[in-house]
């Protein structure tokens, strides 16, 4: 369960993070709609708690 959450699970979660933020910029630079981009920054909090909650675990499955 260790090596699944620190070497898979962990960078899926950053990379969904990353990919979020990134659409967010992007969407900001071209003017897109406000909504969009609230509810892309609704989406980054929300992975970055997922992201945050697999690396406790992983954490915490290490050190078993």
């Amino acid at each position: 369960m260790a090596t699944f959450l620190s070497s898979i699970a962990l960078p899926a979660a950053l990379c969904a993070v990353a990919l979020v933020l990134m659409l967010g910029l992007i969407n900001m630079m071209r003017g897109g709609s406000p909504n969009r981009s609230q509810t892309l920054m609704r989406w980054r909090v929300l992975l970055q708690f997922v992201a945050i909650v697999i690396t406790m675990l992983a954490i915490w499955a290490l050190g078993r």
